[in-house]
């Protein structure tokens, strides 16, 4: 039976978010359509026969960087081959950028054998969702920002342009998007998304660690009490985990954040909540 890999499109792509859920990912319910709006050819499946066996994405943020992500190959057909060779066929989506990832502990050898290297490690941290809210007047909704003021402050952390990501992120199906304004000046700001359990949170990028506690305290405020929510810490930001462990919040795993160039010179300090494993 032949294999064949191909791009997906947006309502194919609902298939790898199953298949990251059954392995304990925990994507959010409606991350299809702000990822793919980031690259739409960024998203291969390989096919053997007509059954998808297998899937990883490249999506690409220009000629300079691009992220992988989805990397996941049906149990059944494991260990034969075919998630090898998606990889190297997928990487020719990207031939010219910087690569990041965020690996798995069981297979950073592997990515580093194709030429990642370790940055930092990012930590999963799980906690509960509280009903004790920090009222703070500086606080806003995501729609009270101008949206270019929301676009360049995200650029100045993330490092890349992602309006047409951000745009979607910023509007998901009962979520929360909300800032942090002191006069005119964006501080920070904070996402949270319902998810196959309970909550995520990311962004949560904030200038500082004063405003980031504000800021998710709210958003746990919005998850409520009885849900589990989950925000993934990058360990070189020590601020970003003491945070998570002050309110009670436990580490679940790791993975390592990875690149193929330079390391990408993104203010970490600022930097209390990764966006997600999958697209940065």
């Amino acid at each position: 039976m032949s294999y064949a890999i191909r791009a997906i499109t947006k309502n194919e792509l609902e298939l790898p978010l199953e298949w990251a859920a059954k392995e304990g990912w925990n994507p959010g319910l409606s991350d299809a359509d702000a990822f793919y709006a980031i690259d739409h050819s960024g998203f291969f499946m390989g096919f053997l026969g007509d059954e998808p066996i297998a899937s990883l994405s490249a999506v690409s943020y220009g000629p300079m960087f691009g992220f992988l992500g989805l990397y996941i190959v049906k149990p059944e057909y494991r260990g034969k081959g075919y998630g090898w060779k998606l990889w190297q066929e997928v990487l020719k989506h990207l031939p010219t950028q910087n690569i990041g990832l965020d690996g798995v502990v069981a297979q950073q050898e592997n990515y580093k054998k194709s030429g990642f290297r370790l940055a930092y490690r990012n930590i999963r941290y799980e906690g509960r969702g509280t009903k004790e809210s920090i009222a703070d007047p500086q606080m806003v909704s995501i729609d009270d920002i101008p949206v270019k003021q929301l676009l360049d402050y995200d650029q100045s952390i993330f490092l890349l342009p992602r309006k047409e990501f951000l745009s979607r992120w910023v509007n998901l199906p009962k979520s929360l998007a909300i800032g942090y304004m002191s006069g005119k000046e964006l501080k920070g700001y904070g996402v949270i998304r319902p998810c196959r359990v309970g909550y995520k949170i990311g962004p949560l990028f904030a200038d500082s660690k004063q405003i980031a506690e504000v800021l998710l305290n709210r958003l746990l405020t919005f998850a409520g009490p009885d849900s589990p929510v989950f925000l993934d810490v990058p360990e070189v930001n020590k601020e970003s985990v003491n945070l998570a462990v002050a309110y009670g919040m436990k580490p679940m795993f790791e993975t390592a954040r990875m690149y193929t160039k330079e390391f990408p010179k993104a203010p970490l300090h600022k930097i209390f909540g990764i966006t997600t494993f999958e697209v940065g």
